[in-house]
């Protein structure tokens, strides 16, 4: 049911329908977003108060599930909308025409190197790392590793477990870090790299979920004490944990993380270009930055966006993740994922 708008949203819509030449609020907009979208009680509610719109949320499964999703339907848009494609795909929707052009209220705000095309707007960023459980890394008689390369030494034998690339976001993620790490043209290429991993027990699972709840030591029942997981899981594991810890059970390795980027655009073909472009300004506004963290567990885009004293005490930002052009990625992904399944099929 459309809501009845208060002044300021009766002055809001009179500012959009002016820029959409009279025409009349649409009852709702529809963001499409990954089935990791959360926010806190309110804060949605924020925009629908000040426009007089309601949101309808169209969670569309992960990353590479939505943005499939939105490709396909690109003739008849299923959303106005959409946030959560991160920097592995974004070649994909950008190819695809997906996105119609807009430069968000904000925009200058926003962390360097963030922005990078005028169709997207950045509204997060998280580094995808190898964690480790302190407690069974210390049982196991071994030293937290400081380089990708060491997890092929014989003493990390059977004790990584990481996401499928084909089917995990930060599988893909992890992937792409060690590409950039061990590129094809060196003494060490990452195809060697995979290959000795292989040969050293790693485990594969499909998704993150797998991975670090049911092999990861630190999720509670695996026995691995090193899992491709995110620089800001050890936080969940204090805010989470009942009675939460003074000190976070797991920690992050920092050398061999790679930079994941989320952003929001309008999606083609919208009858609320206007209102879509409100919602994109709104997203990166501060209220919206600044709810971020302690729901989806990642840095707000804005550099002047505030950050819980939790989250500044439990993460770290690895200081030179790697990261790979968009449009790299977008020309070799799929032979990437093609070569490392065969690799890792022996």
């Amino acid at each position: 049911m459309k809501r009845l708008p208060n002044a300021l949203a009766v002055a809001t819509l009179a500012v959009l329908a002016a820029a959409c030449g009279g025409a009349s609020a649409p009852d709702e907009i529809v963001l499409l977003t990954h089935d990791s979208f959360a926010v806190s009680d309110g804060v949605l509610e924020q925009w629908e108060a000040e426009t007089g719109i309601d949101v309808k949320v169209l969670q569309g499964g992960d990353a590479g599930t939505m943005v499939s999703q939105a490709v396909l339907t690109k003739d008849s848009p299923i959303a106005d909308v959409l946030y959560g494609i991160d920097n592995t795909f974004l070649s994909r929707a950008l190819d695809a025409g997906i996105f119609l052009e807009y430069r968000a209220e904000g925009i200058e705000q926003v962390e360097p190197g963030l922005d990078v095309d005028d169709r997207v707007t950045p509204i997060d960023f998280g580094d995808v790392c190898l964690n480790y459980d302190k407690a069974a890394l210390g049982d196991a008689g071994l030293a937290v590793p400081g380089s990708l390369r060491q997890l092929a030494e014989p003493q990390y034998a059977g004790q990584l477990v990481v996401e499928n690339p084909a089917t995990s976001s930060p599988g893909l993620a992890f992937l792409l870090a060690t590409i950039a790490e061990f590129p094809e043209d060196s003494a060490y290429p990452w195809q060697e790299f995979w290959a000795d991993l292989r040969d050293n027990d790693v485990l594969v699972t499909p998704d993150w979920s797998a991975a670090y709840y049911s092999e990861f030591a630190g999720g509670g029942v695996g026995n691995r004490p090193l899992v491709v997981s995110y620089a800001s899981s050890p936080l969940a594991g204090v805010i989470f944990a009942d009675p939460p810890p003074q000190v976070a059970p797991t920690g992050v390795v920092l050398p061999g993380c790679f930079r994941q980027v989320e952003y929001a655009g309008i999606l083609a073909g919208t009858d609320a270009e206007p209102w879509a472009q409100s919602f994109i300004d709104w997203m990166l506004s501060r209220s919206f930055q600044e709810d971020l963290p302690l729901n989806m567990f990642v840095f707000p885009a804005r550099t002047d966006a505030n950050l819980p004293p939790e989250f500044v005490e439990h993460t770290q930002i690895p200081p030179s993740p790697a990261s790979l052009d968009p449009s790299v990625i977008g020309d070799n992904r799929d032979q990437w994922i093609e070569e490392w399944t065969e690799i890792m099929r022996g």
